[in-house]
């Protein structure tokens, strides 16, 4: 990465310089769009939005790049409905956004310098009151929300939406620049006088129509095209995780986990981790789970759990096809958990070795006792519900209570989405 950032140098004072040779360094040219005389502004950002848009989808349609590794920033719905009427009328007032004040500030434009000093002085103003409004600064999360998630439309129609939104914003915004910048009347044609016009839009549309009927790839393709992979890592068993890793990090209050316990209503009842939810193993690709999955916080390791290794492998494939990251699967499953913490024998019994069935719970439990038992937090000083036992306590069935800490080799390794930096806003 070191390497890389004199390219990055380059490439933002080529941006830069675009801005200045575009015009975007003249706060006159850049208000003008909202007076209606000149959308050059609207143009430029829109051509990069949907040209990114169709080139990003396009590719993932081709399996060449996976958008759910991508950094999209989280929604926080009335905080950026506020910051964004703030920025507007900022940028109505002063004329440049605080990337192109950067552009004007640089050939040392008075209204430029003018213009950044006072972004610096609101940077510095709102870190210094931010904690009086933090409350509402941070709320309405909703996640990463995209587009798809809120029309409940397949990305290729929307990717194909936009781009035709996008066209007619182009459209209308020329036909505003003959009236309100040129003088014309309404009496000109409507077609554009640009062939490259005509052929740069009609090329746009086929791409994204193309985009729109291929569509994105299911879960399955996606599994496929990683298979090779991913069944080295099950094979190498390096995401396994042994139970007292895991136990660790469900005590480690700087780690953000999440517990998918892909067992039945019953067995989750009788006994599951601490703080676990249960997942029908069929519901994992629904869209309702994975737009849950999204919203998780950005480095959120998940543990799969079931009985033993076979239903939480299953779930394993379908969400690293569905994309998702920080995955790993309790070692053992459930039945090892037993195995290495112990459980009160009041509360349930292992059963013969002869009686073991694939996928089956190895406990006789005398009751449902979910998560209300040490054997569900160990390490945790929570409060159990009293358990009426007549049953003797035999030496092997205490040697847990006084065993030492099992020792492990750690697996999990925190894979985080890489954040966009700079940006005109």
């Amino acid at each position: 990465m070191r390497g890389l950032r004199p390219i990055f140098l380059l490439i933002g004072a080529a941006f830069g310089a675009a801005l200045e040779m575009s015009g975007f360094g003249d706060s006159r040219k850049l208000s003008a769009q909202f007076y209606l005389r000149d959308v050059t502004v609207l143009k430029v950002m829109f051509t990069a939005i949907i040209v990114a848009e169709v080139l990003i989808f396009f590719a993932t349609s081709l399996g060449a790049l996976d958008f759910d590794r991508m950094w999209v920033n989280p929604t926080y719905l009335w905080p950026g409905i506020v910051g964004g009427l703030i920025m507007g009328v900022g940028f109505i007032l002063g004329g440049f956004c605080p990337g192109t004040s950067l552009v004007a500030a640089s050939t040392l434009k008075v209204d430029g310098i003018v213009f950044l000093a006072g972004v610096t002085s609101g940077v510095w103003v709102f870190g210094e009151t931010v904690s009086s409004f933090n409350d509402f600064f941070n709320s309405s999360y909703m996640g990463r929300f995209t587009l798809p998630e809120w029309l409940g439309l397949p990305t290729g129609i929307v990717v194909l939406l936009v781009v035709l939104m996008a066209l007619a914003m182009f459209f209308a915004g020329e036909l505003a620049e003959r009236v309100f910048g040129k003088g014309e009347k309404w009496g000109f044609s409507l077609m554009p006088s640009s062939r490259w016009k005509v052929g740069g839009a009609a090329a746009l549309v086929a791409l994204t129509a193309v985009v729109a009927v291929k569509g994105q790839p299911t879960i399955s393709q996606r599994w496929a095209r990683m298979s090779a992979q991913e069944d080295a890592k099950l094979a190498s068993r390096d995401i396994y995780v042994q139970p007292a890793e895991l136990a660790d990090l469900m005590n480690n209050a700087g780690m953000t986990i999440s517990i998918l316990d892909v067992r039945s209503e019953k067995d989750f009842n009788l006994f599951h981790l601490a703080n676990a939810q249960r997942v029908d193993l069929g519901k994992l690709s629904s869209p309702a789970f994975l737009a849950a999955i999204k919203q998780a916080p950005d480095g959120t390791v998940f543990f799969l759990v079931s009985n033993d290794e076979g239903d939480a492998t299953a779930a394993y494939r379908i969400l690293r096809g569905a994309g998702v990251v920080n995955l790993y699967i309790l070692e053992g499953g459930i039945n090892n958990w037993l195995d290495v913490f112990g459980i009160d024998p009041c509360v349930a019994m292992p059963l013969p070795t002869s009686a073991a069935e694939p996928g089956r719970l190895r406990y006789a439990f005398e009751r449902a006792i979910g998560e209300h038992t040490a054997a569900a937090h160990p390490g945790c000083p929570c409060k159990e519900l009293p358990v009426k036992c007549d049953r003797a306590v035999t030496a092997e069935a205490s040697v847990h209570e006084h065993a030492s800490k099992p020792s492990y080799t750690p697996k999990v390794k925190l894979q985080k989405k890489s954040k966009p930096h700079g940006g005109c806003g």
